[in-house]
């Protein structure tokens, strides 16, 4: 199936760009090829990444055992693999984004009826309009607008991967209908508005909406003006800003009737009656500040059910339990002049005591870009302590490749 889905990509790309007037391979970093077709009416832009990873974990024995940080365990895997497809339909008002993800990480998770037992492979398929200079909309499956480490590309992070707040609290990607605004009321500062109204599944579901629909408001505000190349959502300071950048923005998500333990994400929460399911709400807060080679990112989430209470009981038993709770995770790092960075990184999650134990990780990261995101280096290493659970050394050692 994998190879047949590649082929089927790689076929439909080449048709296009036979059909072509003007083809071209820019430079690294920029997409494997662009296309604009003979009469203008559409573009595209095919790209490809893959991150090699290794990790290796050390977990510190009891103390009656000595106490010393023992039992090693390494793993090497292709964190991610992706194909992307960009561009714009009959007029440049019209976007579009397909991406789909090729490691077995990027497709995990299918194997229910939910998913019709098929992998995962499609990240994102959506289009956008923008009907006005301050007015878009767009409608599809991609990323929804919660928690900003999330929304930044994979393939443009500070560190190997993504925070422990977001891996518990995020909200992920799913499919829907978004209303965006953007305006600049005085001098630079600038304003964004996002509303969406989706399904609730996450993403690649095909059975149904479980529960009721999902609702997302995120708003922010940019004081002091645009970011070089969009650095508001890229990790790290790569622009070196010549003037300090702020942004700030809050989002507001209610799932109602959530299925899955996450909302969009997590295992589906086995009840007969979809009554019992209860509502999910997250809100999220964080800045990004980048001046210079110093660069500052901060986040706040905190998920909860309508009652306070995660657990879902049926027939006077535990069907489930959402993963709610809060945390807050911070991050700095500086950029020096021959392009390597240092980095460090606090996180905190504070789960409802039902769910899970009290979880903080303290990173330091290393970084070297050589063609910025495109083609780097990157390696950290955390000291994970855990309220219950024994504590835990680890380190990373990715290279990311982006055509």
């Amino acid at each position: 199936m994998k190879k047949l889905l590649m082929s089927m990509i790689l076929i439909s790309y080449f048709n296009f760009v036979s059909n072509a007037q003007s083809v071209t391979a820019p430079k690294f970093g920029k997409g494997l090829i662009n296309i604009m077709a003979a009469d203008s009416t559409f573009s595209m832009k095919f790209g490809m990444r893959f991150q090699n990873l290794v990790t290796t974990t050390w977990t510190k024995e009891d103390e009656i055992d000595g106490g010393a940080y023992a039992d090693p365990q390494t793993n090497f895997l292709i964190r991610r693999a992706r194909f992307k497809f960009d561009g714009f339909a009959y007029t440049p008002k019209l976007k579009y984004k397909f991406e789909v993800g090729l490691s077995n990480r990027d497709q995990s998770g299918g194997g229910t009826s939910e998913y019709s037992n098929s992998p995962r492979y499609i990240l994102d398929a959506w289009v956008q309009y923008q009907f006005n200079k301050n007015w878009a909309v767009k409608f599809g499956q991609g990323k929804l607008p919660g928690n900003r480490e999330r929304v930044i590309s994979s393939g443009n992070l500070q560190f190997v991967d993504r925070s422990r707040l977001n891996s518990r609290y995020n909200i992920d990607r799913d499919f829907g209908l978004h209303l965006i605004h953007t305006s600049n009321p005085s001098g630079d500062l600038l304003t964004k508005l996002i509303a969406v109204v989706y399904q609730g599944e996450g993403r690649n579901v095909t059975s149904g909406n479980v529960g009721g629909l999902g609702y997302t408001l995120r708003g922010e505000i940019l004081p002091f003006g645009k970011f070089a190349s969009k650095g508001d959502y890229i990790g790290s300071s790569i622009k070196r800003e010549n003037t300090p950048k702020l942004s700030v923005g809050v989002s507001y998500d209610v799932n109602n009737g959530a299925g899955k333990e996450r909302g969009q994400n997590g295992s589906f929460l086995q009840v007969s009656d979809e009554d019992n399911l209860k509502t999910l709400t997250t809100v999220f807060a964080d800045l990004m500040f980048k001046y210079k080679g110093f660069s500052v990112m901060t986040e706040y989430a905190d998920k909860a059910a309508t009652d306070n209470d995660p657990v879902v009981m049926e027939s006077n038993s535990i069907a489930g339990t959402y993963y709610t709770g809060t945390g807050i995770s911070m991050q700095a790092g500086y950029m020096f002049e021959n392009n390597y960075e240092i980095a460090a990184r606090y996180t905190a999650i504070s789960p409802d005591e039902v769910v899970d134990q009290k979880d903080n990780r303290y990173t330091l990261g290393l970084n070297k870009y050589i063609v910025g995101h495109k083609l780097k280096i990157q390696t950290d290493f955390t000291y994970r302590d855990r309220e219950e659970s024994n504590d835990q050394l680890t380190y990373r050692l990715q290279v990311d490749l982006h055509f």
